[in-house]
Formats: C-alpha cells, sequence, structure tokens
C-alpha cells in the first residue's frame, strides 16, 4: 500500500481540480492529475437551478479525449449523468466502477438518454424552448458508446489507472453498488467519500471505514443538519388521511435505491395493518429495472445486504402494479379511486412524476409526499418551500395537494454521521475538502471538522487546484 504521509524529494506532487459539486450537490467531477495520468472521479449531470443545468452545456475545462480514466462511485445521475456528454465529446478511455454500478448506470443513462430526447422533442413541437431547436444534451448512442467503455472491478480490488496511480473501492453503503473511492497516486493517497450512507441503512451494511490518506473529499448533502428520530407514523397517516377524503398519494421517488426502500416500508405498513389496502403502481420503467437488478444481487449474494432487506423477495405480497407503458401512466393522471403511484424522479425535475404532478397538485383531495432530499431550484424544493404554484411544461399549475416531507427514508449520512465517519479514520487525513453540498451545508461541516477534530477543512471553489501535499 502507498505511503499517505508527504515525502521529501519524489517526483511532482498530484493536483486536484474541483470541476463540479463545490458550492452545489449536484455535478460531481474531479480531476485528479498525477504525472500523466488524469482520474476523473465521477461524471456527474448538474441538476435544480436553471444556471446550474446550464454548466452541463459548457465546454468541459479539459479537453475530455485528454482524460486517461473515469471512476464512478455509485450510479445516480448526479455522479453518472454527464459521462455520455464526455464520450461525445472525444473522452476514450475506460470507465472504472463496481459490477452493480455499471449495471445500474446502465439504466439510469439510458433513462437519461430517452428523456432528454423527448424533452427536445416535446420542446420543439410545443414551442416551448428558448432554444430553436432545442437539442438533447447526448443521445442513446452517446451511452451506448460510454457503456462499452465500462470495466467493472469488485469491492478491494486495486484497479491500476496509469504508470503510478491505482484505484480501489470500498462499500460506501449509499446505494447499491456504490464506492468509497481510494486513490493512490505515487506517495500520496487521495480518498474520494462518494455519497455516504448511513449506518442503519434498510438493506445495506454501513459504510467501510476511512483509511489513512493525504487527502480526503467528502460530500455534505446533510452537512448542516442531523436526521430527526424515525416517526413510523408519518408516512402511515398522511396515506390513511388521502384514502379517506378519496384521493391519490404521489410519491416521487429515486428510481435507485428509493423505490425498493419506499416498497419495503410500504410493505411493513400494510402487514402491521395500519394502511388500506390500495393500489400500488410503481409507474418507472427505470425503477422497476433497478428493482429486478436489486432482486438479482440478492439472490447472488445475500451477504452483501443487511438480513432485513431479504424482505425485497417477498414484494409479491403488495401485489404492485407495474406500469411499464406510457398509455398506463397517462390513465394514471386521473385514476378516478384513491392509490399510491411511486414514480420517477425523485425531486420532480423530470420523467413520468412531472405529469402526474401536473394533474394531481390542483386537487386538494390528493397528498405528494417526498421521500428524498431536494436541491434548490428542483421543483421538489419548491414544494417543500410552500409553494402555491410550480412552473411545469411552460405554464403555472396551482397546489392544492397536500405536501408532507417524509425524512426518513433518506439514505444519506447526516452532519454527525459524516463527523463520526472521519473521527473513526485509521490515520486523520491532511486536509479535508467538503464538497456535494449547498453552501451552509458544506460550511457548516467544514467548521465542524475543523473545530470538532482539529483537521485543516475548506469548502473549494468551482475550478480551484489544490496541491496533494
Amino acid at each position: 500500500m502507498s505511503n499517505p504521509e508527504v515525502a521529501a524529494g519524489t517526483a511532482r506532487a498530484p493536483a486536484l481540480r474541483f470541476l463540479g459539486a463545490a458550492g452545489t450537490v449536484t455535478g460531481s467531477r474531479f480531476l485528479l492529475e498525477n504525472q500523466d495520468d488524469r482520474l476523473l472521479v465521477d461524471a456527474g449531470l448538474y441538476q435544480g437551478r436553471r444556471e446550474l443545468r446550464r454548466r452541463n452545456w459548457e465546454p468541459f475545462p479539459v479537453p475530455p479525449d485528454l482524460l486517461g480514466s473515469v471512476a464512478l462511485t455509485h450510479a445516480h445521475l448526479d455522479h453518472t449523468g454527464y459521462l455520455p456528454r464526455l464520450v461525445r465529446e472525444g473522452f476514450a478511455g475506460e470507465v472504472v466502477c463496481t459490477p452493480e454500478t455499471a449495471a445500474l448506470a446502465a439504466i439510469v443513462l439510458r433513462d437519461s438518454a430517452h428523456l432528454q430526447e423527448e424533452d427536445a422533442r416535446y420542446a420543439n413541437e410545443a414551442g416551448w424552448s428558448v432554444h430553436h431547436p432545442a437539442l438533447p444534451l447526448y443521445t442513446n448512442a452517446d451511452v451506448e458508446q460510454a457503456l462499452t467503455q465500462i470495466r467493472a472491478v469488485p469491492f478491494g480490488r486495486r484497479r491500476p489507472l496509469g504508470a503510478s496511480t491505482g484505484l480501489t473501492l470500498y462499500p460506501a453503503g449509499h446505494i447499491l453498488g456504490s464506492s468509497i473511492a481510494v486513490v493512490d497516486a505515487g506517495d500520496f493517497r487521495v480518498v474520494f467519500s462518494g455519497d455516504l450512507g448511513r449506518p442503519h441503512h434498510p438493506l445495506l451494511p454501513p459504510p467501510a471505514p476511512l483509511p489513512a490518506a493525504s487527502v480526503l473529499v467528502i460530500e455534505s448533502t446533510y452537512g448542516d443538519r442531523r436526521h430527526g428520530p424515525l416517526d413510523p407514523d408519518r408516512l402511515a397517516s398522511a396515506i390513511r388521511r388521502t384514502a379517506a377524503r378519496g384521493g391519490t398519494v404521489l410519491m416521487p421517488a429515486f428510481a435507485v435505491d428509493r423505490t425498493e426502500v419506499v416498497l419495503l416500508e410500504l410493505l411493513r405498513l400494510r402487514e402491521d395493518e395500519r394502511i388500506p389496502h390500495l393500489p400500488i403502481y410503481v409507474d418507472s420503467p427505470m425503477a422497476l429495472a433497478a428493482l429486478d437488478v436489486y432482486r438479482a444481487a440478492l439472490r447472488r449474494t445475500p451477504g452483501a445486504f443487511r438480513p432485513e432487506g431479504a424482505a425485497l423477495l417477498d414484494l409479491d405480497r403488495l401485489d404492485i402494479r407495474q406500469v411499464r407503458d406510457a398509455a398506463g401512466s397517462e390513465r394514471l393522471n386521473r385514476p378516478g379511486s384513491p392509490c399510491i403511484i411511486i414514480s420517477a424522479s425523485g425531486m420532480g425535475t423530470g420523467g413520468r412524476v412531472v405529469h402526474h404532478l401536473a394533474h394531481q397538485l390542483p386537487d386538494s383531495r390528493n397528498c405528494v409526499v417526498l421521500t428524498g432530499y431536494q436541491a434548490q431550484g428542483t421543483r421538489g424544493r419548491h414544494l417543500l418551500e410552500g409553494a402555491r404554484t410550480v412552473k411545469m411544461y411552460g405554464r403555472y399549475v396551482p397546489v392544492r395537494a397536500e405536501i408532507v416531507n417524509a425524512t426518513d427514508f433518506s439514505v444519506h449520512a447526516d452532519a454527525d454521521e459524516l463527523l463520526a465517519w472521519v473521527a473513526a479514520a485509521e490515520q486523520p487525513p491532511g486536509a479535508v475538502y467538503v464538497v456535494h453540498g449547498e453552501n451552509g451545508a458544506s460550511a457548516a461541516l467544514a467548521r465542524r471538522i475543523t473545530d470538532e477534530l482539529g483537521l485543516v477543512a475548506v469548502v473549494p471553489r468551482l475550478g480551484e487546484q489544490v496541491r496533494i501535499g
């Protein structure tokens, strides 16, 4: 194992550039340059506010054909969704991730390309785009090419990425296949937390311990807050209220992992007879495909899950209605009787859930349950903050439905859990860079790491470059 300490008299120290997720919670992109090796850790899509989404269209700061490799910490779009654009612009190197991330990324990226092509087509037909013609950021052909460049590596196996750089992935406990990326660059070591899971994820074991490192790059999604105590009745009571008034419960949920966690909770509530036996629709081909990946992994390697995760194989008891075609999804816009609809995306930024929101928000009988983090500028965040109208497809829709924030479903470590993970390191890192969080969250976590652990902790600026060592 490479010595993480700074060694005098060695070759030029590696440099780290923050090309995304600096001052915001999406668009993770971190470039590590070590001699002639260039490794991009994560290639995430910006989501949320328009000014952030515009960054996806800006030229990448480094010519993509000069990148040697890309490492993906996990399959969520804000960590993988820019990869096809890199490929479109000339990146031809290998993409390294775990086998489970490879399987889920294929689902996520194909869906992303489809949505972007469809949104561009719809914008051109409806005439509401400011661009003429509206174009997708990338196409399905770009995705298929990117997928051919993926090299799957299991946890714990070192992957050489050039003459003096190596990558090892360890479990992060966030979603299936999510990883902590440990990069040995000559005499230095840089650890990227990726999105760190909680010690008590409903399905997955906790994150691996933090190894000795010259530098730690840590996420801060919940860097300024603690998850509250579990409220087992928050979701159940919302479902009971909505059913009693003849409405629909709409649950925007991330297709990967969040849908699985939500379904397990609905199974538990139904078997405890705490919610009525309503039809449960999963209206997301991507979520259904991801569920298949989870169940296959559970059958193949049950030890990669918590014992409670075995209930994923018992979901047939819920009588889930799988909605795969567009016509079936359209019928759910006006279901006619009380039901539960789970649909992506989790922040209401795209996908089928946008159509459901447009039809169901105006009806006070309905209820929208927000099941995860809502980034600034997203429809989910607007609803969380009490918006009376939200804009969809060029028009404003009134918000009369009940809005419920079900924070119990978060699988991101909170501030205390992030701090405890750093504190338990086998050797304190020489410097900590706090990323992947809104400004307040990142600053709050950096202060706590400095004040409580006595470490150098900094919130980097977008585009900033630092030396390792």
